[in-house]
């Protein structure tokens, strides 16, 4: 079926107070009404908006509406989410505005069938916060032995006077040790409010590390670009090389070429199984910014007849 913009229907905007969805309605009824129109489609129209109304008139039903007005939009077909008119209890009592009778298979969906054909019912309506989701930015060494980060959170609620206000809230989250990029961490109840009885939704965050300067990292693989001096590549060394756990030896073997891989097992971000550490072998050439420089640079080319580019034939 389609989804209805009941929104679009009364012509108001989707902060709209009550006083001014009030006032649109009386307007459209009055114009649309079957006694007085003369509108070709007046009585469909004055169905449309009496069940517009019907639904913004009410916070409670206008809240719940709300929750799928964000990812729905006029013409597209619409199937409401499992389960989501088990959240209705039927009263016995009276009701003013439309005549439900005539109210939309759309409604019908959203509000149940009761509501719909009984014509003098009404309806508390429970239902489940929306579920949010959100990034949390960490830095790479909270993986390695977990973290505790504040979060601000902006969420959407209506007030008192039916209209849509912003409201911020802190939460002190946990970051687990072992955490991987693009890994969502679920927060039970902080998402969106329920509607009536309903629970709230939950928080998913969505873990994303911040740039760092040294590293980069492949699921649970961490990468350093290792610079060395071209003699240590050459002759063989033990160096000393940073990891987000603190500095280690490092064992260079001899005749190293830029781009070779010495891997830590284990060192990389914990897990089960946990990730590996590479140093990625740069060679880093001495400035040949003084004379005495100038001259080594000269002596190392004579004591070493060297074509780097004898593999390409020339």
């Amino acid at each position: 079926m389609e989804f209805k913009d009941y929104y679009q229907i009364m012509g108001v905007k989707r902060d709209a107070t009550q006083d001014e969805i009030k006032r649109a309605y009386r307007k459209l009824a009055r114009k649309y009404h079957p006694d007085v129109s003369k509108e070709p489609d007046a009585e469909a129209k004055f169905k449309e908006v009496g069940e517009a109304y019907e639904v913004l008139k009410d916070p409670e039903k206008r809240a719940a509406y709300d929750q799928l007005g964000a990812n729905w939009k006029a013409g597209q077909d619409f199937r409401p989410p499992p389960g989501w008119d088990q959240g209705f209890e039927f009263h016995g009592g009276g009701f003013t505005g439309a005549d439900a009778a005539g109210f939309s298979d759309f409604f019908e969906s959203l509000f149940g069938r009761g509501f719909a054909r009984g014509g003098r019912v009404h309806t508390e309506f429970h239902a489940r916060g929306e579920d949010i989701h959100a990034r949390v930015l960490i830095d790479l060494e909270d993986a390695y032995r977990g973290a505790t980060r504040a979060l601000t959170l902006k969420h959407t609620e209506l007030g008192a006077d039916g209209r849509p206000r912003v409201k911020e809230r802190t939460l002190n989250v946990r970051i687990p040790k072992g955490v991987h990029q693009g890994q969502h961490i679920r927060l039970a109840g902080q998402g969106g409010a329920g509607v009536g009885k309903g629970e709230a939704g939950d928080l998913y965050l969505e873990v994303e590390f911040r740039p760092h300067p040294f590293y980069h990292v492949e699921g649970r693989d961490v990468f350093l670009d290792l610079p060395v001096a071209p003699w240590e590549a050459a002759l063989g060394a033990t160096v000393q090389a940073p990891t987000p756990t603190g500095p280690v030896d490092l064992k260079i073997p001899a005749g190293s070429a830029a781009g070779r891989k010495l891997r830590l097992k284990g060192r990389g971000i914990p897990g089960k199984p946990p990730g590996d550490f590479y140093a990625v072998l740069q060679i880093a050439l001495p400035p040949a910014e003084t004379e005495a420089a100038r001259a080594a640079y000269r002596d190392f080319e004579k004591a070493l007849p060297f074509n780097p580019r004898a593999r390409l034939g020339v």
